[in-house]
């Protein structure tokens, strides 16, 4: 794959983001245009290895057929890579923009050099094809008398529904926002995934695939307007759940009731909905203009917290993390191709570095009390520094500090999917209170209904949802049909 020097001809060399001086002063997308010619060289440095790691398990969930395409860029043949990009992938220019790229972390070049530039080669293809007009609505051959209904319209349940649609099946997508999209819409912000020119570009091709969407869908118990689940399941051949996790993990220490304290999500998706109905001009969000911010969490999440605040304009930014900070290089107990639990400068981090002098994290720290001003509004979080040793935290003495802070957002991370969507349904749920259903076959206790993404497994990576809904959505085919021919 690639050209056979190619990996020692070329340094690994990624497509910059826009400036951060630039970048921080909107929310369009941070990333810059794509360069044929390093791309090209990326791909070039692609090795024919024996096993491509990339692919496997430990690199990509989906197993896209990554040195195959890397190869196919080298060459020029981009409509080829397209074609072999979407065999695997049924939204590469989501996962090309907000994917952590674990295939990078196991590609094999990555033992001894910097790994390929995979992610961007990916984005890189899927954007050329929406240029070049190859992207086009596909509908499927034959229809079938089967209706499926699925709850949710993040990655899993969208992925499940284009394979379903596919196979044939009459596909209704519920989701109780006002846009569809789940995560992707309002769970990511616009700066890392467009929502307008990349998010609604693919859901108006489903859309004229045949895939039905309906928002503003409160699925429950049937009372308070909403659609009742257990007649959802009776008018289907077939319903799955496709919830996410979105039960965020709390903070509760003194002062959590204090005006200023947020759950991140709240404070994305408020953002996001009031950019996209009013440009901001509506006032429907809550606004980090001239406040001192706290974000505590680190993660994705966090760190689009963290971009979100520096672009409302916020008088300064601090992030805690209650882990030390992690080495440069991997450590012994974490070696190829697992996931490399490294030191990373995020888009964020360099935005508030660039902005006010130094990166934002502090490591270490557990926050113990938020201060109160005498009107109940937050001024302030106590923490202390810690050790972690043995696998437990201990506090360090005399290291209590106080921090100035008007607003806080907790991006902790989430504890599982909310069940008023499931509860009428008597459905079985494992430890952790997600729904229970074998990976693999993604089937419940209950007959007919299936669960698959963040809501079965947990909250995970966006293309583990891709993969899931993937799979689910073969599963049940084959459970309508008796046999199934979705990969």
């Amino acid at each position: 794959m690639g050209k056979s020097t190619g990996f020692i001809e070329f340094e690994r060399n990624s497509e910059p983001y826009r400036d951060a001086d630039e970048r921080v002063l909107d929310f369009r997308e941070i990333y810059t245009g794509h360069d044929e010619s390093l791309l090209t060289n990326q791909g070039a440095r692609c090795m024919d290895c024996g096993v491509p790691f990339c692919q496997a398990d430990e690199g990509c969930p989906i197993h896209n057929l990554i040195p195959e395409w890397n190869d196919l860029v080298y060459r020029g043949h981009w409509r080829e890579a397209l074609d072999r990009l979407h065999k695997t992938n049924n939204f590469p220019e989501f996962t090309g923009r907000v994917c952590p790229a674990p295939c990078e972390g196991a590609c094999v070049l990555g033992i001894t050099d910097p790994a390929v530039t995979i992610k961007n080669i990916e984005m890189a293809i899927i954007d050329r094809g929406f240029d070049e007009g190859w992207v086009v609505p596909i509908l499927p051959v034959n229809r079938t008398s089967r209706q499926v209904a699925i709850i949710g319209s993040g990655p899993a349940g969208l992925a499940a529904a284009a394979q379903l649609n596919q196979a044939g099946h009459n596909v209704t997508v519920f989701e109780r926002e006002d846009r569809i999209g789940g995560l992707l819409m309002y769970g990511i912000p616009n700066m890392k995934l467009e929502k307008i020119r990349v998010v609604d570009r693919r859901l108006d091709i489903m859309r004229e695939e045949g895939v039905q969407f309906v928002t503003g869908a409160h699925v429950g118990n049937g009372e308070n307007g909403s659609h009742d689940i257990r007649q959802l399941l009776a008018d289907n051949d077939a319903l799955l759940f496709a919830t996410g996790a979105t039960i965020p993990r709390d903070l509760p220490i003194p002062g959590r009731g204090l005006n200023g304290v947020h759950f991140a999500m709240d404070f994305l998706t408020n953002n996001t909905r009031s950019l996209l109905d009013s440009d901001l001009k509506d006032g429907k969000f809550t606004s980090a203009k001239d406040k001192d911010v706290i974000v505590i969490g680190g993660g994705d999440t966090g760190t689009d917290c963290i971009g979100t605040a520096l672009r409302h304009g916020c008088r300064s930014l601090m992030n805690f993390e209650l882990f030390p900070q992690p080495p440069v290089e991997r450590a012994s107990d974490n070696p190829w191709p697992t996931w490399p639990k490294i030191y990373r400068t995020e888009y964020g981090h360099e935005e508030s570095a660039n902005l006010f002098g130094d990166d934002p994290r502090v490591f270490a720290i557990s926050s113990t009390e938020f201060i109160s001003d005498d009107d109940g509004n937050l001024k302030g979080v106590r923490t202390v520094d810690v050790e972690f040793t043995d696998g437990a935290f201990e506090t360090i003495s005399g290291s209590e500090r106080e921090w100035p802070a008007d607003l806080v957002f907790l991006a902790m991370g989430f504890l599982g999917p909310e069940h008023l969507v499931s509860d009428a349904l008597d459905l079985e749920y494992d430890e952790r209170s997600n729904y229970r259903a074998a990976y693999g076959g993604y089937q419940t206790s209950v007959q007919k209904v299936f669960a698959a993404g963040d809501c079965r497994r947990g909250q995970s990576l966006v293309v583990w949802a891709i993969n899931e809904g993937r799979e689910a959505a073969r599963e049940i085919d084959r459970f309508l049909m008796g046999s199934t021919q979705l990969p």
